[in-house]
C-alpha cells in the first residue's frame, strides 16, 4: 500500500523502526524549542503533508517512551488525518507531568499509524436487539 507524502521539513521521512512496528515515528519541525508547562498543550508542526486513498486514515498516536519518561502524550489520541485533508500534519501534545518539558527540533514526538476505515450508513430503528451485556457500561464486566 502506498501513501503519497510531501516532506517540507528539514528531517528525513518517517519510517518503521523495526519490522514489526505498527507506527512510524514523526519528528518536530520547529525553528525554536517549545516549552510546554505542566498541564499545558502545544501544536507541534511536522512539515509533512499526506495524500491517502479514500478509505484510509492516518492516526497520530503518542510514543510510549515519551509518555513514561516525560509525561507527554498526544491530547486528542488518536488524532485523525482524513484521506481528503491536504494540510500539514500537526501533533497536539499535552504535558501531564509536574515539570516544564521542552520539545526540540527533530525530536520524535508521535507516531503515525495508517488504517483502513469504512464509512457506514446509519439505519434509524425504534429499538435495538438485546445482548448479554445490555446497557452495562464503564466497568460493568468487572476488573479481574
Amino acid at each position: 500500500m502506498h501513501v503519497k507524502i510531501t516532506n517540507k521539513s528539514k528531517h528525513s521521512l518517517p519510517q518503521y523502526e523495526t519490522i514489526g512496528a505498527s507506527g512510524m515515528d514523526v519528528r518536530a519541525n520547529i525553528s525554536d524549542p517549545i516549552n510546554i508547562e505542566p498541564l499545558g498543550r502545544a501544536l507541534i508542526k511536522t512539515g509533512l503533508f499526506l495524500e491517502m486513498e479514500i478509505g484510509m486514515e492516518c492516526q497520530v498516536r503518542p510514543r510510549s517512551g515519551m509518555a513514561l519518561k516525560k509525561g507527554i502524550t498526544v491530547l486528542n489520541t488518536p488524532g485523525t488525518v482524513d484521506a481528503d485533508y491536504r494540510g500539514e500534519v500537526g501533533v497536539i501534545l499535552v504535558n501531564l507531568s509536574n515539570e516544564t518539558v521542552t520539545i526540540e527540533d527533530g525530536e520524535r514526538v508521535a507516531q503515525l499509524v495508517f488504517c483502513q476505515v469504512e464509512q457506514v450508513q446509519l439505519l434509524e430503528v425504534e429499538a435495538l436487539n438485546e445482548s448479554t451485556r445490555g446497557a452495562g457500561g464503564f466497568g460493568s464486566t468487572g476488573v479481574k
